[in-house]
């Protein structure tokens, strides 16, 4: 079992950054920073202190909100630690949390052939 670190990183959909999307310029920068892995999902519904707790909801008929989106790294400790003022630059209203986790099983890209 190893110990990396993992950041999840609460944005919403609006976020933007230097014209693109906050959550896309934060994984093209993560890659740039050759973390191990980025991950991007969708909320369907959630609230926040940022919006005086306004729910944001994905029903159907209703006009585009800022829905949540979360973004999650995960690297060695280093890794994590050397990107983590990245992140703080990128995110100006938000929730960045930066947790340990044990990694349990882990495959590496196969060399094998199908």
């Amino acid at each position: 079992m190893e110990t990396w670190e993992k950041l999840t990183i609460h944005i919403t959909e609006v976020d933007q950054w230097h014209g693109k999307p906050l959550h896309t310029a934060i994984v093209e920068a993560a890659q740039k920073h050759h973390l191990s892995g980025a991950s991007v999902f969708r909320g369907m519904e959630g609230y926040g202190l940022r919006d005086h707790h306004t729910i944001h909801t994905a029903r159907m008929f209703e006009m585009a909100s800022a829905l949540p989106i979360l973004v999650i790294l995960i690297d060695q400790a280093e890794a994590i630690a050397a990107f983590l003022p990245i992140v703080q630059e990128m995110v100006t209203a938000g929730l960045v949390i930066q947790e340990t986790v044990n990694v349990v099983h882990r495959v590496p890209k196969s060399t094998a052939t199908a």
